[in-house]
């Protein structure tokens, strides 16, 4: 609770005018079972038409007053619930970028898109009605209680009997469902997670025809989370019924003992009507009451899933300074007997990587699938520690930079490119948000992808959800020219030119090393055509490193470089 209150209490005027209004909404309600026995007893049963008629004007006074006090406390109550569910869905929204990909993985995506939804919103309501009627419903059942000891004592012992068989019914379902609606929330996590699949994946289903398996699937997620949900809703159904019967005994003993009393002349018709009445009280608000306690078991549900995401280290990779005896070194960039294996993996995905690069140095990296190609450069953007050996960039260790020191100075074009809607310029401003157009069109150019946003409409093209509207070649140099936008001094492109042909990655290829800045290059790539011109080749194989050289002396030296070449160059195998 002390997370939740974390956000309420930058709203105190709200959170204490929304229960203060609702309280004075309660008052007036418990003096309308007063009125209307007065009316009873005096004015209808003495033929009394000016009081009759003073106190229907009384009664039409309270509910206005009642519905203004209910009207603005609802407001205040809305106001505090939507302003610190946003800014709790803000924070968390940020926490969730500082994350490493470790802790992304740990999590998973859905569990994040469920905790910035579902559960965000679940809290929202729970603040609502807390505000609303965690005070008012406790209030009136009291204060209805006292009222009845004041009209008649013993009478007022059927109410303390009614409410204690209402309290044991309320807390028995609650301890009940309170687990259920946890295990409904996972369930939800892995219906999400499964439609995301889905949808990134529709084309891959299709292709392999497995739109009945998905199907299925879809299905028995949904049966699960129905079964949870029927499961939980049985339940909690039960709580009005239990509650009318219960409720309703207490009337019937309230008109069997006032009832006896009335004729004896110990008590009045009006007494007995507003007795009557607050019982009826009572019955609403305990209901009102269960139902806030079954949102309530949502909410603290919700509540403990998001504090566990926020709970989370930001960041949990080592950034401790070192000093070193590398830092003025002469290589650029130096993995150091780097051995690397994935949080709970059973093997190493990189094994004794040892290699060193030179300040404007063009390194082609090479290698077949799975080879460790993506998580070499995912340990030199520091997305993991090494498990062990040390990788230095600048003469110093990456894990004793700032994720922004890196940013900074490195453009990463990613294996899968990736766009945002908006435009190209929007796209090209997030690497460069003060660059000019010059420089954009710069960068188009050096992507060999300008020609093509000139037929277009420029800079201000229109761009759609991961642009979707371009081919695959085109987004892969829309993705490049946003890292050169920056003009960074290490470019790192992760087999970002697989859609293009071989002449235009050669044209790409000799524009970045014509560059006016001159950056030191990691190209990655499965095609022999990449290495001809490279200042060095590293071939790796299974996470080791099998070879480095340049193209002629690989083909020489190594066998897995030569059986590359040859599987790409047949012709040359048969000259």
């Amino acid at each position: 609770m002390k997370f939740v209150l974390s956000y309420v209490k930058e709203y105190k005027k709200e959170t204490i005018l929304a229960p203060l209004f609702k309280m004075l909404e309660a008052i007036f309600e418990l003096l309308v079972p007063l009125v209307v026995a007065a009316i009873i007893d005096r004015g209808i049963a003495k033929g009394d038409d000016h009081y009759l008629i003073r106190m229907c004007l009384v009664l039409i006074l309270l509910a206005v007053v009642g519905v203004i006090s209910a009207i603005t406390a609802q407001y205040f109550a809305a106001k505090a619930a939507i302003y610190s569910a946003g800014a709790m869905r803000k924070d968390l929204y940020e926490h969730i970028g500082s994350f490493s990909r470790e802790t992304l993985n740990h999590f998973g995506t859905s569990r994040l898109i469920s905790g910035l939804t579902n559960d965000i919103n679940q809290v929202q309501n729970g603040i609502n009605m807390v505000l609303r009627l965690l005070l008012r419903s406790p209030f009136i059942v009291f204060g209805s209680l006292f009222m009845a000891f004041l009209l008649d004592a013993k009478a007022a012992l059927i109410f303390v009997a009614v409410i204690g068989v209402l309290l044991l019914i309320i807390v028995g379902i609650m301890n009940t469902t309170l687990p259920m609606y946890e295990n409904i929330q996972s369930a939800l996590e892995r219906l999400v997670l499964r439609v995301g699949e889905n949808i990134s994946g529709v084309r891959v289903v299709r292709a392999f025809r497995q739109e009945e398996n998905e199907n299925n699937g879809f299905v028995e997620e949904t049966q699960s989370l129905y079964e949870r949900q029927m499961g939980a809703g049985k339940i909690s159904a039960l709580l009005n019924p239990l509650t009318f019967v219960a409720v309703n005994f207490g009337v019937i003993a309230i008109l069997y003992y006032s009832g006896w009393n009335v004729n004896v002349g110990n008590a009045n018709q009006g007494e007995v009507v507003a007795l009557t009445n607050y019982m009826s009280q009572i019955l609403v608000e305990l209901i009102k009451l269960s139902n806030l306690i079954l949102l309530l078991t949502k909410a603290l549900a919700s509540v403990k899933r998001v504090e566990e995401i926020m709970d989370a280290a930001p960041d949990e990779r080592c950034h401790e300074i070192e000093n070193s005896d590398l830092q003025n070194a002469v290589p650029y960039l130096q993995f150091d007997h780097v051995s690397f294996a994935y949080p709970d993996g059973q093997e190493e995905a990189l094994e004794d990587i040892d290699f060193s690069m030179k300040k404007g140095d063009f390194f082609t990296i090479i290698g077949g699938t799975g080879s460790g190609k993506s998580t070499l450069v995912q340990l030199l953007l520091h997305d993991y520690d090494v498990t062990s050996g040390k990788i230095f960039l600048k003469g110093k260790n990456v894990a004793s930079y700032e994720d922004g020191e890196l940013s900074s100075f490195i453009g990463v074009v990613p294996q899968h490119a990736k766009l945002f809607s908006g435009t190209v310029k929007s796209n090209l401003s997030m690497s460069a948000p003060e660059g000019s157009d010059e420089d954009f069109w710069d960068a188009l150019a050096t992507a060999q992808v300008a020609d093509v946003i000139r037929e277009k409409e420029g800079l201000t093209t229109y761009v759609s959800r991961g642009g979707n509207n371009f081919s695959g070649g085109q987004r892969q140099r829309l993705t490049i020219a946003r890292a050169l936008a920056k003009k960074p001094e290490l470019l790192i492109l992760d087999d970002s030119a697989s859609a293009l042909d071989l002449a235009t990655e050669r044209r790409l290829r000799d524009a970045i090393r014509h560059l006016s800045w001159k950056p030191t290059v990691i190209f990655i790539s499965q095609r022999a055509s990449s290495c001809f011109d490279a200042d060095c080749v590293l071939v790796l194989e299974n996470g080791t490193l099998k070879g480095q050289g340049t193209h002629e002396k690989l083909l020489k030296t190594c066998d897995t470089y030569q059986e590359i070449y040859y599987c790409q160059y047949p012709k040359e195998v048969d000259a």
